[in-house]
């Protein structure tokens, strides 16, 4: 699978199983909802900044938002 659109579905879970809009999750990682909206869908490109970010605001680590959940 593409790492972008891993990266995206991790976010997305991770964020529904702690129970968070995608607003929360932006305003706690410091962006715009349609840049976190655009990441879950997969088309848009992070940085690794943002990678890091979005691990902290969901406390997790960076590895796992682009790991393969199912390997």
């Amino acid at each position: 699978m593409d790492l972008v659109r891993q990266l995206g579905e991790n976010v997305r879970r991770i964020r529904k199983e702690r129970g968070i809009s995608q607003e929360e999750l932006a305003l706690d990682a410091g962006m715009k909802r349609s840049y976190v909206s655009d990441l879950e869908r997969g088309t848009r490109n992070p940085t690794v900044r943002a990678l890091g970010r979005l691990a902290a605001a969901l406390k997790v680590p960076p590895a796992i938002l682009i790991s393969n959940p199912s390997e």
